[in-house]
């Protein structure tokens, strides 16, 4: 999606390190986007990345009537890969290679920018013709240096494609990365780890390892290492290992994390880790070099 907000990055909205497990723990900065609002995680002035995740949006859950819905025109990206994640609803994905693509719930949709795409995202005339709600997240990879001019693509794992496991009773599911000893069929350029877990009250969940990782709650509530963790907050944990979470209410979390890439620059939809390829990718952007949307090419956000 594209970021719709003046500033991509959120003010500087954290708690203190209580203890030497948990580095920070964010807040949301919150945006009404004109019918649905929009949580913002990451990037923060005090945290830009955790690993290779670079953006961290929740949007919704936004309700809208029959006639309504989500309608974000094309739009380019450049040095960064999308992840799209829904709980509720449906998004129809199109872009410039030709992918024309529903996005459900469990589906796990991939969209490599690399040196340069365009997407839309809309909904299908059958979603908007009834009172429906969307719900999800939306996540942007940035892409280690190497790989920063690799030929676009998107790719897409239906619900059924993403493994899924118990442990100690709480179901988990690895969206990207290996954790648990298993591993997700979703390609990735670094080590990158993406999960979801949904607890009940009194579950207990030991992270997986990773070089920086962090716990987002999309519903409920955690406690860790004697810290409450409310929310819609973002709790970035050390890389020490054994560190548990455990839920005080019925909660639904996801984990994210990898390995650290360096310092990246990030404008509008653009992702780098030069500056000058980001003032090229915006003259491309405003001059129209960019290859149009296939199946939507008549409309655009303008820069």
């Amino acid at each position: 999606m594209s970021n719709l907000m003046e500033s991509v990055e959120q003010s500087c909205d954290s708690a203190d390190a209580p203890c030497s497990a948990i580095e920070t723990i964010l807040s949301p900065r919150v945006a009404d986007l004109g019918g649905f609002s929009v949580r913002r995680l990451l990037p923060t002035a005090k945290r830009k990345m955790v690993g290779p995740w670079i953006f961290f949006d929740e949007m919704g859950p936004a309700d809208f009537p029959a006639g309504q819905g989500i309608n974000v025109l094309p739009h380019p990206h450049i040095g960064l890969a999308t992840v799209t994640y829904l709980f509720e609803g449906e998004i129809l994905h199109r872009d410039s290679v030709g992918s024309c693509q529903p996005i459900r719930p469990g589906d796990i949709n991939l969209m490599v920018a690399g040196s340069g795409i365009a997407h839309s995202e809309r909904e299908r005339p059958e979603i908007t013709a009834t009172d429906h709600r969307l719900h999800g997240l939306q996540l942007w990879l940035a892409l280690p240096e190497t790989d920063e001019e690799t030929a676009p693509a998107f790719h897409h794992y239906s619900n059924d494609d993403i493994p899924s496991l118990e442990i100690d009773g709480v179901p988990v599911r690895v969206m990207i990365g290996s954790a648990y000893g298993v591993t997700s069929p979703v390609p990735k350029f670094c080590k990158t780890l993406y999960l979801e877990a949904t607890l009940e009250a009194g579950q207990t969940l030991t992270l997986p390892e990773a070089p920086e990782r962090a716990v987002y709650i999309a519903s409920g509530a955690l406690q860790a290492h004697g810290s409450e963790l409310p929310t819609h907050s973002m709790t970035v944990f050390s890389s020490e290992p054994g560190v548990a979470i455990t839920a005080t209410e019925d909660s639904r979390i996801a984990v994210i994390g990898g390995e650290p890439l360096g310092k990246r620059f990030i404008e509008w939809n653009f992702v780098s880790s030069s500056k000058a390829r980001i003032d090229q990718a915006r003259e491309d952007w405003r001059a129209g070099r960019f290859e149009k949307v296939v199946g939507d090419e008549e409309e655009f956000i303008p820069y």
